[in-house]
């Protein structure tokens, strides 16, 4: 793809766009100015690009019909095989499809990137392989991953396993239902504003989102840098704290990760003893939002008190702040989405990643099919332009100034205490919206289950999402967040909650 030099009419409507006015001598001196850092580019252009190699065989793999999908969970089936040994040798594994499997399809729930197929692996695909996993397809997630709910997906909405018609969460959607369902051992998801937490929340399963940059994001298509998380969606703490054992650690690529401590994480499982002097800190405000479930808070708080039961010192505390974090959120995770995956092709620039460019020439394609995004793309997309063109980027500056005292709210109580503990999401999973249900309710199913999620995205502490009960046939599932990189502590009182009884009779 050479780059051309402008013709007179691209630099009068280049000068347009920018303000300024020109002579017909001015444009013609332009041209000829133009032309030798034309000539620079196309120097890079024909240069071979600088990407990792693929190291497993594998083929395209298929699109199952309804009678092999019945949740409409999976994107793509396939196989492709890891290491003879390592110790994910036996698991299955399917990858949320912003994740790269290279050959192997990727829309990331969008019309406008279907057909697009990528030509590496993301560095948490390599490292599943590498510790002997088989990675058996690629699961459906939402409309570039921008909602909570689970019904923004081109081909159509993921159902929940434990309740057919109803939200299985989002963006990670696909992954949540086909781990709850039983028909694969792992997944791998991905969140930036509650997306691996709201999901397992939905469907009963276990959602780490740990410290941002533990896991690398290399490979995977981001929504803004600040908040691009990755990690385990698993049926128990075990496989979970194995999984993030496995793709936890620096690659040299991806500019998420500084100051990176992993630990052995399948050390911290001590089952129940594993809580003895532990210090839990219930937060007052994770149960006040605005539509939150009685039920679910209660189911919650019963689940605080068995963790007491088991030898933990609970208590209850107040982080007023905690409540401002979406409206945190809001700027950073807007602005910056609009700014790095729609007008940035996906990647945008200023930073020294791992750019897969057949990704970023693809998703341009957006521009000319805008129509056919779903309708929180469209909403998120079209006010991130309208903050941009009227107001620049100091919502965004401010947002993140004001989140350092978002995070040392939060580090004050920690100091203090060994872990915070709230619902993962105020609601229960919510009945799917009708194919001809209004634009504000469909918007309303995307995002009113963020409220407990969305603040910890930006203050890049770890969570996972616990499932402790059962109410009227969904599950209701208790939030644990840990220290920056102190995942361990998370998995200590995670199992031994797990090893007290059948969530499921709670």
């Amino acid at each position: 793809m050479a780059v051309q030099v402008p013709t007179p009419d691209q630099i009068i409507a280049l000068a347009d766009e920018m303000g300024l006015d020109l002579t017909e001598a001015d444009v013609d001196s332009y041209i000829e100015l133009f032309r030798p850092n034309v000539a620079a580019y196309n120097a890079v252009d024909a240069m071979p690009d600088n990407l990792p190699a693929v190291k497993y065989p594998r083929t395209p793999g298929y699109r199952p019909g309804s009678d092999e999908n019945p949740y409409n969970a999976w994107y793509v089936k396939t196989e492709v095989k890891g290491a003879a040994r390592g110790k994910l040798k036996g698991k299955t594994v399917v990858l949320k499809d912003n994740v790269m499997l290279a050959g192997v399809p990727m829309m990331n729930g969008a019309a406008t990137l279907e057909g697009y197929v990528p030509d590496i692996d993301a560095t948490v695909t390599t490292r599943l392989l590498d510790a002997g996993a088989t990675i058996v397809g690629k699961a459906h997630c939402e409309n570039l991953c921008l909602s909570g709910g689970s019904h923004t997906n081109a081909t159509g909405p993921v159902h929940n396993p434990h309740k057919p018609g109803y939200s299985a969460g989002g963006s990670s959607s696909g992954s949540a239902a086909l781990v709850a369902a039983g028909e694969v051992d792992m997944a791998i998801g991905g969140g930036q504003g509650g997306s691996i937490r709201m999901p397992a929340s939905f469907c009963g399963i276990y959602g780490m989102k740990a410290t941002h940059g533990l896991v690398p994001y290399t490979g995977i298509m981001p929504i803004e840098i600040y908040v691009d998380h990755t990690g385990p969606m698993t049926g128990n703490v075990s496989d979970n704290a194995l999984m993030l054992e496995v793709i936890a650690g620096e690659d040299g690529y991806d500019p998420r990760q500084y100051n990176v401590k992993t630990e052995r994480y399948t050390k911290a499982l001590q089952g129940r003893k594993g809580l003895k002097g532990m210090k839990i800190a219930v937060v007052k405000e994770g149960f006040q939002q605005e539509n939150a479930e009685s039920d679910v808070n209660a189911k919650v708080r019963a689940a605080a008190k068995a963790l007491s039961g088991l030898g933990a010192k609970v208590k209850e505390v107040s982080i007023p702040m905690h409540l401002m974090g979406p409206a945190l959120w809001m700027p950073i995770g807007v602005e910056g989405l609009t700014q790095t995956m729609m007008y940035g092709d996906g990647y945008g620039v200023s930073r020294p990643d791992l750019y897969v460019t057949s990704l970023m020439d693809f998703h341009r394609n957006w521009r000319t099919r805008a129509n056919e995004m779903s309708e929180t793309t469209k909403l998120f997309t079209m006010f991130g332009t309208y903050v941009r063109k009227y107001y620049g980027s100091r919502y965004y500056g401010k947002a993140m100034n004001v989140t350092r005292l978002l995070t040392a709210a939060y580090d004050a109580v920690l100091a203090e205490h060994d872990l915070l503990l709230m619902p993962t999401t105020p609601v229960k999973a919510t009945p799917l919206p009708a194919p001809d249900a209004s634009r504000e309710e469909y918007v309303q199913r995307a995002l009113e289950m963020i409220s407990n999620t969305a603040p910890f995205d930006i203050t890049h502490h770890p969570a996972m999402a616990i499932p402790c009960g059962m109410s009227k046939g969904l599950p209701v599932s208790m939030m644990l967040v840990a220290k920056h990189f102190d995942e361990s502590t998370i998995y200590r009182a995670a199992h031994a909650f797990e090893q007290s009884g059948d969530w499921k009779k709670m």
